[in-house]
C-alpha cells in the first residue's frame, strides 16, 4: 500500500478543509513528479459520491487509473475508464478516470450525480470564458451560448473553434445540473499561461493573482519545485552551458502564447545546417560519457553514460533532420536503431510502440515536437536536450520535468538549452514575459500594505533593486469568510505604474479607459501624442534621459532625445504650488513608486536625484511669451510615464 508524504497529506487536507467551507473552484499546485497521482487517488478513496478524474489525453488517463489501482487494491473502492483512445467506456464505478473529449461526446452517460471533478493539466482551461461557472441550464450547452470561436490563428485569418475549453463547460454543465453542489478541484504544475495569464485569482498564502474572473477562484496549496529537489524527492537538474553554437532565434517574433511561426522557424534553421550538426554531435558526446556526470561512488571519477535522452526539436523538419545526423553516427545495435521520431501525425499505435521501446530503454534518443511535454513518465531520462524556442515558461519547465523523475543509480539530469530561450525554472511563478535579458526576481514591499511582492526587475552589483516593473501591488487587505461566496477579497489598490485621472485624480491600472473612481473617461496617451505630432507648435521627444541641477535657487530638469534635443523644465521648490505639482509627478514615482516621498527642499531633491523615474514622453509647446533670435523656446506641457502603446519609447529598438 502506497503512504503519502507529507506535502500529499497537507494538499488533501487543504481540499477538504476548501471544500467544507465553499464550493467555489480551487487549484492545487504541486511540481512534475510531485506525485499528484497519489492526491487524485487519495481524494477518490475518501469521497462520499462519485468522483470524475479529467483529462487531456489517453496517456494520464491510464497513468492516473494504474496508481489510483495499485493504492486502492486493499480497500473496498472500485474504479474504471472512460476513454474512446484505450477502448473503455465505464461509468459503473466509484471512481471514473476519463478523457475530456471522450466524455463531452457522451454527455448522456453521465447523468448521475457526482460530487467532485478533479481536473488534472487544469491550466489547458481557458481563462476568457467562464467555464466553471456555467448554469445548469441545458441552452447553455448549444454552441451559441459557449462561444465557440474564442481568438484566432498565428496568422489571424479567420476564427477557430476553442474545442477543449467548451468540452470542460458542457461537463461541468452536465454534472451540475444533477449536483448543484458539485466540487471542483484543478491540479497543475503552471498555474499560468503565456498570453491569458493566471487560472486563479487569489493564493491563500495572502496575495492576488488577477483581477479578472478566472476559471478558478483559489490556490489552496502550492509547493515549490526547488523543495522536491532539496528534499530528495526530485533528481537536481544539472544546467550547463551549451559547448557549440547555439541557435539565435531572437529576430523571430512569436505570438501572444510564445511560440513560434513553423515556416519562420524552418528558414532560420535552413540557414545553419553547421549549427544543427555540432549539436548533435556533442549529445552524443555528453551521452557517451561526459564531464558533468561523474560517478561519485567510482574512485576514478569515470563519466556516466546516459541512459535516456529527449531531445526537443522547433519543427517536424527540424526534428527529421536531427533524427537524420544521430542514425548517421550508427546509434543502433544489431541493425536495429536506437533513434526514435514521434509528432503529432505518429499515429497511435506506432507511438505506444515507440514509447514502451524508450521506457525499457531499446531506444536511447527520442526526437519530438511538442507531444512528450505532458503525460509522459520515463524515470530513467537524464539527459533533456531543448533545441526549440519558446517564451512559456510553462511550457519550459514541463520539458525540463520530464527529466527530474527518480530512477535506480540516477544521480542528475543534464538539462542543455540550444535555443538560449534563459528561462530560470526554479522561478517561473512570476507567470510574465522576462521584460530583457538582465531581469531577474526581486522582491518589492508595497509602502501601503506592507506585502512582499515578486517582480521581473533589475538590480546593481550589491542588489539593490534599480527598476522594476511590478503595476500594482499583490497584497489581500482581507479574506471574505469561505463559507461566503459572494462577497470578494478586499485587496491592496497601491499602484507602482499608475495612469492618473484628470478629473479626480484618482490613479488607475495604465492600461485603463475608464477611471475605476469617478467612471470618467481617459484619454488615450496614444492619442495625446497623435494630435501633438499634428501640430508645428508642439515638440514630442523620446525621453532617453534626465538631469537635475540647480538654477538661480530652483529646480532644473533637463530632458533628453535619443538624438540629443533637449527640453528645460524649473520647479520653485520653495513655493508650496509647484512643489505639491513636483511630488505628484515624480515624488509619488520615486524608486519606483517603492519609496513615495514628500520632497520638501531643492538640496533634498538633488541629493536623491539617482532615484527619479524618467517619463517615456515629454510634450511641449511653443512659449509664446518668451522669443529668441537665435532658436525656438519651449515649455513643458505634458510627460507621458508608464506608458503602453503603439508608438516606440526610447528604451526600445
Amino acid at each position: 500500500m502506497y503512504k503519502l508524504r507529507q506535502y500529499q497529506q497537507e494538499a488533501v487536507d487543504a481540499t477538504v478543509s476548501h471544500f467544507q467551507k465553499t464550493n467555489e473552484p480551487a487549484v492545487i499546485v504541486l511540481p512534475t513528479g510531485a506525485g499528484k497521482s497519489l492526491v487524485i487517488a487519495e481524494l477518490a478513496r475518501i469521497a462520499r459520491r462519485k468522483i470524475l478524474v479529467l483529462t487531456h489525453v489517453k496517456e494520464l488517463v491510464e497513468q492516473n487509473h494504474q496508481k489510483f489501482h495499485d493504492y486502492a487494491e486493499q480497500m473496498d473502492v472500485k474504479s474504471g475508464v472512460f476513454s474512446a483512445g484505450l477502448s473503455r467506456k465505464e461509468t459503473k464505478y466509484q471512481v471514473t478516470f476519463a478523457s475530456v473529449q471522450s466524455v463531452a461526446r457522451n454527455l448522456e452517460k453521465f447523468a448521475q450525480e457526482y460530487s467532485l471533478i478533479i481536473i488534472d493539466e487544469c491550466h489547458r482551461v481557458s481563462h476568457f470564458e467562464e467555464e466553471l461557472k456555467v448554469t445548469s441550464d441545458q441552452d447553455s450547452l448549444t454552441q451559441e451560448k459557449l462561444n465557440p470561436y474564442k481568438g484566432t490563428n498565428p496568422n489571424n485569418e479567420k476564427p477557430v473553434k476553442a474545442k477543449t475549453s467548451n468540452q470542460y463547460s458542457q461537463i461541468v454543465s452536465q454534472l451540475k445540473s444533477h449536483n448543484s453542489e458539485l466540487k471542483i478541484l484543478g491540479l497543475t504544475a503552471t498555474p499560468f499561461r503565456l498570453g491569458l495569464g493566471w487560472i486563479y485569482q487569489y493564493h491563500y498564502h495572502g496575495f492576488v493573482r488577477s483581477s479578472q474572473a478566472t476559471p478558478f477562484k483559489k490556490c489552496i496549496y502550492e509547493l515549490p519545485l526547488s523543495y522536491m529537489i532539496k528534499n530528495g524527492f526530485l533528481t537536481p537538474p544539472k544546467l550547463i552551458d551549451a559547448a557549440v553554437e547555439q541557435y539565435d532565434f531572437s529576430a523571430l517574433q512569436s505570438n501572444k502564447f510564445g511560440e513560434f511561426d513553423d515556416a519562420e522557424v524552418n528558414e532560420l534553421l535552413g540557414k545553419y545546417p553547421r549549427v544543427t550538426e555540432g549539436i548533435v554531435e556533442q549529445i552524443q558526446l555528453l551521452t557517451q560519457g561526459d564531464l558533468h556526470s561523474r560517478d561519485k561512488n567510482n574512485e576514478n571519477g569515470r563519466a556516466v553514460e546516459r541512459k535516456g535522452v529527449m531531445i526537443f526539436a522547433a519543427t517536424v523538419k527540424h526534428a527529421k533532420e536531427i533524427v537524420g545526423y544521430l542514425e548517421s553516427k550508427n546509434e543502433s545495435v544489431d541493425g536495429v536503431s536506437k533513434v526514435a521520431l514521434i509528432t503529432a501525425k505518429t499515429k497511435n499505435d506506432e507511438r505506444a510502440q515507440l514509447i514502451r521501446d524508450f521506457k525499457t530503454q531499446k531506444i536511447k534518443y527520442l526526437v519530438n515536437v511538442s507531444v512528450l511535454t505532458t503525460g509522459f513518465d520515463a524515470p530513467h531520462v537524464d539527459l533533456i536536450a531543448i533545441l526549440r524556442p519558446t517564451q512559456s515558461v510553462s511550457l519550459y519547465q514541463q520539458i525540463v520535468g520530464r527529466g527530474l523523475r527518480l530512477s535506480e543509480g540516477k544521480q542528475d539530469c543534464l538539462v542543455i538549452d540550444y535555443a538560449g530561450n534563459g528561462i530560470n525554472i526554479f522561478h517561473p511563478e512570476v507567470g510574465e514575459k522576462k521584460p530583457d535579458s538582465r531581469s531577474e526576481l526581486v522582491q518589492v514591499f508595497c509602502p501601503s500594505c506592507g506585502f512582499a511582492n515578486t517582480f521581473w526587475g533589475i538590480t546593481d552589483n550589491d542588489g539593490k533593486v534599480l527598476e522594476h516593473y511590478g503595476r500594482a501591488c499583490q497584497g489581500i487587505l482581507e479574506m471574505p469568510e469561505e463559507s461566503d461566496e459572494d462577497q470578494e477579497a478586499m485587496a491592496c489598490d497601491y499602484r507602482f505604474r499608475f495612469k492618473e485621472c484628470p478629473t479626480c485624480n484618482a490613479q488607475n491600472d495604465i492600461a485603463a479607459r475608464e477611471c475605476h473612481d469617478c467612471k470618467n473617461q481617459l484619454v488615450d496617451p496614444d492619442e495625446k501624442l497623435k494630435e501633438a505630432l499634428k501640430l508645428t507648435n508642439r515638440m514630442v521627444i523620446r525621453c532617453s534621459g534626465m538631469t537635475f541641477s540647480e538654477h538661480n535657487g530652483a529646480l532644473k530638469i533637463v530632458y533628453y532625445d535619443e538624438d540629443g534635443t533637449e527640453l528645460k523644465e524649473f520647479f520653485d521648490l520653495s513655493s508650496e504650488k509647484q512643489r505639491a505639482v513636483f511630488n505628484l509627478q515624480f515624488g509619488r514615482r520615486f524608486r519606483n513608486s517603492s519609496e513615495p516621498r514628500k520632497f520638501l527642499s531643492l538640496n533634498e531633491v538633488l541629493k536623491e536625484s539617482q532615484g527619479f523615474i524618467i517619463p517615456d514622453f515629454v510634450i511641449a509647446k511653443k512659449d509664446p511669451k518668451r522669443k529668441s533670435k537665435t532658436h525656438i523656446v519651449w515649455q513643458v506641457q505634458e510627460k507621458i510615464f508608464d506608458y503602453k502603446g503603439k508608438y516606440r519609447t526610447a528604451n526600445e529598438l
